[in-house]
């Protein structure tokens, strides 16, 4: 590339600080939030008689790639408070912040959704939400970080972690993402080059997908002998409801929903709950091992909201925040070995999720608690190999969190081979606790499911018409509402590994899917000419390569919503997400 563009960026030369940390945490979510402040109360519990000079020290740092904390958090959320009062006690007095109690007087319904009508059914009791209680997860964690500010734990928001650091298999820290490097990969005048922060102990709570664990995971084989994970797309509004939706759906009201509009086959459903201030959460999940290609979750929960239950709460309110994330639901068979030499997994990065009762921050909570009181019984013996590390997975085996995954450990697995299979297959799993029709059911990988077109070529997504802009939305006017900001002269931070993949086995085989399946818009199939410049594979003279209908990819990373659904639903695997400089991406709000 010539000089005129900028200067030649070649990682591997750039000078960088470098950083030492008793502890590093990746990830602001719940698990690391928790873990950070269990491991601050063992620590000032034990120092608190001793002399200064034999106080224990444990510096803490905690870096997040969102803007602020909490910009990058989405749940439904209905929480269990088991975690958090067990964490901390008087969380309700210290001003945790709660939407609403699920509580005797409260709706928790169960309904199944036909066109045009629906009706209440029968669901165990293990599913109830009495005693749960709603939550905004991004203002959740945001108060979770106060608490950890104030015992002296350093948080860095806007410090996106690109690389895991090793010393032959030994995890020694993270490297931060270089910032000011332009679209080409050249060096921009306000270059800013990463830190290379190292630690005794490196804890990855990157949420689902991690784009360091993903990597890590099979590098150390840490996912050996166990299943693969998989997942579900979260699609997500908050409302401010009126009138007449507020007299409809109180604060603390939970419903969920099952049946239409998913197509048969795809293993998901809706949830509506009600919030302070007369505002509401609705969205509609969706199982990633569907089969068809053109199946467009973002549309399906679109649809969702022409039903009349929810036409009638939402016909008088308003839109106010969009969001999309992906959760990993695959239960106990699929979450790898918690530990390393030098590195820990937590929360949805360990893929500690109950996919029956669609609750994890309270099992991410506890996975956080117990990495801390392994991490400081390693920090107090000065013992830091593997095998100590290895007692998180101990306690984690002999914990409540365990307790209650072992109990639903084949729930999902039954619903991948059919709905009959999966109903029968849950119902004998409640009798034999958890074993159901077979002492461990097997899963396939999310992206090995479709069943390829009948017609290769292109399918259009869903057109524009589709939508009223009142009660349902484009992608692109949703993606406003998440309010996604991305600098866009910087590298593309979904790399296509192979692009001419994409314009000729994938046209042919699927009809490109990653324009249907992305719940932002970010990947289209353009003419030529529209896709300039805009995409990996189309150099900056547009001698990329099109497919026979004269079409190219078009990448919009802007619109990322950071959902990693492309990472994991592409059919050939060649979509690296990674991360984009930090404090980019959504800003979401009561989300």
């Amino acid at each position: 590339m010539s000089d005129e563009h900028g200067k030649p960026y070649n990682p591997a030369e750039v000078q960088r600080e470098k950083m030492e940390m008793d502890v590093l945490l990746v990830g602001a979510g719940p698990a690391n939030l928790a873990l950070s402040i269990r491991l601050k109360q063992l620590v000032n519990a034990h120092n608190e008689k001793l002399p200064e000079d034999k106080k224990l020290p444990c510096e803490i740092y905690l870096i997040e790639k969102g803007g602020e904390i909490g910009n990058h958090q989405l749940s439904g959320a209905v929480m269990d408070p088991r975690g958090i009062s067990e964490l901390l006690p008087n969380w309700r007095e210290e001003g945790f912040p709660v939407e609403g109690d699920v509580g005797p007087d409260s709706a928790d319904h169960w309904m199944k959704f036909k066109e045009g009508r629906h009706k209440k059914i029968f669901v165990p009791a293990v599913m109830h939400n009495r005693g749960k209680v709603v939550v905004s997860l991004n203002k959740a964690a945001k108060w979770l970080a106060q608490k950890a500010e104030a015992l002296g734990v350093n948080i860095f928001p806007g410090f996106a972690g690109a690389e895991v650091l090793y010393e032959g298999t030994r995890v020694v820290g993270v490297r931060t993402r270089d910032a000011g490097v332009n679209k080409w990969g050249e060096m921009k005048d306000e270059f800013a080059p990463g830190m290379d922060l190292t630690a005794k102990v490196t804890v990855l709570g990157e949420g689902t997908r991690g784009s360091l664990a993903k990597h890590l995971i099979p590098k150390l084989g840490l996912d050996e002998g166990r299943n693969p994970q998989v997942y579900q797309l979260g699609c997500k509004e908050v409302w401010k409801l009126g009138p007449k939706g507020q007299e409809r759906l109180k604060a603390g009201d939970v419903y969920h929903t099952m049946g239409w509009p998913t197509p048969n086959g795809v293993f998901g459903g809706g949830w509506v709950y009600g919030m302070a201030d007369g505002m509401c959460s609705i969205g509609l999940v969706a199982g990633l091992d569907y089969k068809d290609p053109t199946f467009d979750p973002h549309a399906c929960f679109q649809k969702w909201k022409t039903h009349p239950f929810l036409r009638e709460l939402l016909g008088d309110g308003e839109l106010l925040h969009y969001g999309a994330k992906t959760i990993p639901d695959g239960g106990y068979f699929s979450i790898p070995k918690l530990s390393a030499d030098g590195v820990m997994l937590v929360g949805d990065t360990a893929g500690v999720m109950n996919s029956m009762r669609l609750k994890g921050i309270h099992l991410a909570m506890k996975s956080g608690m117990l990495a801390a009181e392994t991490i400081f019984e390693a920090l107090r013996d000065g013992d830091f190999s593997a095998q100590r590390l290895h007692q998180y997975q101990n306690r984690f085996e002999t914990s409540w969190a365990k307790e209650e995954l072992f109990k639903i450990r084949n729930f999902r697995q039954g619903w991948q081979k059919g709905e009959l299979f999966g109903m029968v297959n849950t119902a004998l799993g409640m009798i034999t606790g958890g074993r159901g029709l077979a002492g461990r059911l097997s899963l396939h990988a999310d992206y090995t499911d479709y069943t390829p077109l009948k017609v290769g070529g292109t399918t259009p997504p869903v057109p524009k018409s589709t939508f009223d802009d009142k009660l349902t939305f484009d992608k692109l006017k949703d993606v406003y509402f998440s309010g996604t900001k991305h600098e866009e002269n910087q590298p593309c931070h979904l790399q296509v590994t192979a692009p001419d993949v994409c314009v000729t086995q994938c046209t042919r085989e699927f009809g490109n899917p990653c324009q249907h399946f992305c719940p932002a818009n970010v990947y289209e199939m353009v003419p030529k000419a529209e896709g300039v410049g805009m995409s990996p594979q189309l150099n900056r003279d547009g001698k990329g390569k099109e497919n026979a209908q004269g079409l190219v990819l078009k990448i919009n990373a802007s619109n990322c919503v950071h959902c990693k659904t492309c990472d994991i639903k592409d059919p050939y695997q060649i979509i690296n997400w990674v991360v984009p400089e930090g404090g980019q991406g959504p800003v979401y709000t009561n989300l």
